[in-house]
């Protein structure tokens, strides 16, 4: 995992909102490993020139446009230590935020970054009609992803984000002030652009899903470049993703009332089992992060934990990650409370660590007790809303708050609770894992959330379907890329199983009614595929919980309610959770 950014300027790269050192500072957070910067400067004459460290002029003679490559590396794969950006031989250069899982076969050894570049290396430019172009190969990656790649001959920048935007890419466009075009996983604390005494104006922005191009042709001005019309988007190139971003289905509603009747633990049941299975332990593999920490042998050693609040897809994850991790490994599942031993989550996190222990008693399971209060977090709270923007209303500040303490893993573990056998005793603890799974995308495939039976009572199973499509092709706006800067600010990476490209493709593959049915009551027909999975997993109380979002069962939505607007009850009459951040309320 990475933090990744460029710096498109006229050789002025020091100078605007904000520096280079704040972009660097909020980049280490996300990879505290290595720090690395790659210079290209561009003549008006043609002239390319390469340097890997900032001079001590603010501006070189001769340079009439600079692109400044910067990588803050968090090391999960390979053997071999890195340091982006990785520079070619050619001069081509990549900085690389993701994982590959597949479509492209990386070496057990290799990091992903490293055999990428390899493969970009190969690709055709210009004119050339031989060979992949750099969007066949970006298309075949299975796996979550975000880059910036310069290629030399082409003198063309390529930057992107995968189809479901897993990781984070912002754009912050040229200002009359700031003429400078950058692009950055995240947007430093003090680049909000102004404020008008109350709420806050953002120049950054979210960068669509796709894989775009900018050609740097001689004499061109960054102005010129960077206008709409010269930025190229590329289509995907591979005809089953495109299928899985346009999330068709073959069977919406039922024929008849027979096929929409329950069949408890079918055979659609033990397909997607399988495929979460094999989602989950393609995120898993703990080998080589291992060696790479040090920590092999260390005792009560976790790599990889979960975000945990006893609800059906933290359990199904837990079942899982069971299942593909080795038994001398600890897991860390890691709960927020907002209210103490009292939050939902809190209740149903013991309740499901109790039914984990029972299907597996061999497991040494660590629930993770991360106690807070809005009334603690004043300079928290500052810092995970400029985690969030240019998302900006309430309901993104209190996620992104739980998911935030939650990836930071600080708590207290109860070993009464963890280790029945034992004598009470409560205990510091923080988290090592680097890797956190999460439930994100169950929901939108599945129809966990409440407003689906509200569409399916109005419009039938065309309106349900309809409703599930638009949330998957707007995930990486309203979720993933502010769910992906919050995690990794902690130098934690989010890996997502339910949105494994097999595993939407299964989804896909069902008839809706498999799926969910609706005229069935809550903790029953939404998202009974996944009820079933957790039957075949011995999970049976698990598969009977009804949805409750991060911000209720945390409690931390109450508490802002009652901070920002007296109660719940004017909260809701404001509507609080689309509501912006007013900062006068803060």
């Amino acid at each position: 995992m990475c933090g990744i950014a460029l710096i498109l300027s006229d050789g002025e790269i020091q100078k605007g909102n904000p520096s280079l050192e704040e972009l660097q500072s909020s980049l280490l957070r996300r990879g505290p490993d290595r720090l690395g910067l790659a210079r290209v400067l561009l003549s008006s004459d043609g002239e390319v020139v390469i340097k890997t460290e900032v001079g001590e002029k603010v501006k070189e003679e001769g340079c009439s446009l600079e692109l400044c490559l910067i990588g803050a590396e968090l090391q999960l794969r390979g053997v071999n230590t890195i340091c982006q950006p990785l520079v070619s031989p050619s001069g081509n250069i990549l900085i690389f935020n993701g994982e590959i899982f597949g479509g492209i076969e990386v070496p057990p050894e290799k990091n992903d970054a490293e055999y990428l570049l390899h493969e970009l290396e190969l690709c055709c430019w210009g004119n050339e009609h031989k060979g992949k172009s750099v969007a066949d190969v970006l298309s075949s990656i299975r796996g979550p992803w975000a880059l910036i790649y310069w290629q030399i001959r082409s003198r063309t920048v390529w930057y992107g984000r995968d189809a479901f935007g897993r990781r984070s890419l912002l754009v912050r466009e040229p200002t009359s002030e700031d003429k400078r075009f950058i692009i950055s996983s995240v947007a430093p604390p003090s680049s909000k652009n102004s404020f008008d005494g109350t709420s806050i104006t953002y120049s950054w922005q979210e960068i669509p899903c796709g894989i775009y191009s900018i050609c740097l042709k001689e004499g061109t001005s960054i102005k010129e470049a960077v206008m709409d019309e010269k930025i190229s988007k590329h289509e995907w190139m591979d005809p089953v993703l495109v299928d899985l971003i346009n999330w068709e289905r073959k069977h919406s509603g039922p024929d008849s009332i027979l096929s929409a009747t329950d069949v408890p633990l079918s055979s659609s049941a033990q397909k997607v089992l399988h495929v979460l299975r094999e989602s989950v332990m393609r995120r898993t593999i703990v080998d080589t992060l291992i060696q790479q920490n040090g920590n092999k042998d260390e005792e009560g050693e976790a790599p990889i934990a979960i975000l945990f609040s006893g609800g059906l897809d933290s359990m199904i994850l837990a079942a899982l990650l069971d299942q593909c991790l080795s038994k001398r490994y600890w897991i860390d599942l890691l709960n927020v409370s907002f209210d103490g031993e009292s939050a939902p989550d809190r209740i149903s996190a013991k309740s499901g660590l109790r039914e984990l222990q029972h299907i597996s008693p061999n497991r040494r399971w660590r629930l993770v007790e991360i106690d807070s209060s809005l009334s603690d977090l004043k300079c928290e709270t500052d810092h995970v809303m400029s985690l969030i923007h240019p998302s900006k209303t309430y309901m993104d500040l209190n996620i992104g708050t739980a998911l935030w303490l939650a990836a930071g893993g600080d708590g207290y573990v109860d070993m009464e609770t963890c280790r029945p056998s034992h004598s009470r005793s409560r205990y510091k603890y923080r988290s090592k894992s680097r890797v956190l799974l999460i439930g994100s995308g169950a929901d939108e495939q599945c129809a966990g959330y409440g407003r689906y039976r509200t569409k399916f009572r109005s419009g039938g199973w065309p309106a349900l379907e309809e409703e599930m499509r638009l949330d998957m092709q707007r995930i990486w706006k309203r979720n993933m890329g502010r769910d992906d800067r919050c995690v990794s600010d902690c130098a934690k990476e989010a890996r997502f199983p339910f949105l494994d490209e097999d595993v939407i493709r299964s989804l896909l593959e069902l008839p809706l009614w498999e799926i969910a049915n609706l005229e069935e009551p809550a903790g029953m027909g939404d998202k009974k595929i996944l009820r079933q999975v957790a039957n075949l997993l011995g999970l049976h109380e698990a598969a009977l919980l009804p949805k409750r979002a991060i911000q209720f069962g945390t409690r931390i939505a109450r508490e802002s309610n009652k901070k920002v607007f007296g109660s719940n009850r004017a909260a809701n009459q404001a509507s609080a959770g689309s509501a912006d951040i007013q900062l006068n309320a803060q």
